[in-house]
């Protein structure tokens, strides 16, 4: 058995679904020169730290010096389970249902890293899941993971919208898998399916119109959410689930044995009512563990307010018909 085939085992032992590998090499990467342009766009919005030193996005060897392989896993997180959206309640995006993927991710991905640094004395590994200056889907669809969409967010044959990534940095030079291929073809479904239009063409985001990027990463009370989205939000209060939802490899995805992703109630139906009265201590009470935290007290109470007003219109305009 290789190096590269050992680890995909470990991998797989470890509760991984998916596997690949790539190498780094010398060149300009298409995904770096994309992101440039994005940038330059200002699609980023107040997501500062992506335009810091976008060098080091763009060639890995800047973050792990001697870096010559990327392996980059997947973790299905799809439950089977649907969102109470019964009038009232909330709608928070599937990943964030259960325990924050990225402890769930990184503990595993630190054990993987142990093993290949025992297989092969004197290598050094570094471990990211989603926090690191890494091209994370890019590096997952050269590894054969799958694809990214036209929602940019990476598809797969097997699971569909359903991944969660992370990936290891390694010294170790490993046999590469075969890039994934893009089966999007002519289909436009998220791009139709956003509320927003935050999808500006093909495989573009602009975050400043994202529903995720305005419930999560403007997180401060004082940071409000221009009124001209506040509508297309609806219920949503974190997270945004609509342009994965549509896609058609969705037919095919199972649901997760993973019991750190199973749904907590809270998560499945949260009353809005009973939300926006939530102090900042039982905020961080009922969110332990939980990626919402990430909106911060004040960020998830706007959130719940826009909601609420959301749902108040919508039962006025009911009333006038």
């Amino acid at each position: 058995m290789t190096v590269s085939e050992e680890i995909k085992r470990e991998a797989v032992a470890l509760g991984f679904q998916a596997v690949g590998i790539s190498r780094v090499e010398d060149g300009t990467d298409e995904r770096a020169t994309r992101l440039g342009e994005w940038l330059a766009r200002g699609y980023h919005g107040l997501m500062t730290w992506m335009a810091r030193e976008p060098e080091r996005r763009g060639d890995p060897r800047k973050v792990l010096p001697g870096c010559r392989s990327i392996i980059s896993v997947g973790m299905n997180y799809f439950t089977g389970h649907r969102a109470d959206e019964r009038p009232g309640n909330g709608r928070i995006a599937r990943y964030a249902w259960g325990e924050d993927y990225h402890k769930v991710l990184l503990g595993r991905l630190e054990q993987l890293a142990t093993r290949i640094e025992a297989f092969v004395p004197g290598s050094a590994c570094r471990c990211y899941v989603d926090t690191g200056p890494v091209m994370e889907k890019s590096w997952a669809q050269k590894g054969g993971l799958g694809w990214i969409g036209k929602h940019s967010n990476l598809v797969s044959p097997e699971y569909g919208s359903w991944l969660l990534l992370g990936e290891i940095l390694t010294t170790v030079p490993l046999e590469p898998d075969m890039p994934g291929a893009d089966l999007c073809g002519t289909c436009t479904l998220c791009i139709r399916a956003c509320p927003t239009a935050a999808i500006t063409e093909p495989y573009v985001v602009d975050s400043r119109r994202c529903i995720s990027y305005l419930t999560i990463e403007l997180r401060e009370a004082d940071q409000t959410i221009p009124e001209e989205m506040t509508r297309q939000m609806g219920n949503r209060i974190f997270g945004c689930d609509d342009c994965l939802d549509v896609c058609p490899y969705n037919v095919n995805a199972s649901p997760t044995s993973e019991p750190d992703f199973q749904p907590r109630s809270v998560s499945l139906a949260p009353e809005l009512d009973s939300f926006h009265q939530m102090d900042q201590a039982t905020f961080l009470t009922t969110f332990r563990g939980s990626a919402i935290q990430r909106s911060r007290h004040g960020g998830l109470l706007r959130n719940i307010r826009t909601a609420i007003n959301n749902w108040q219109a919508t039962l006025q305009q009911a009333k006038g018909r």
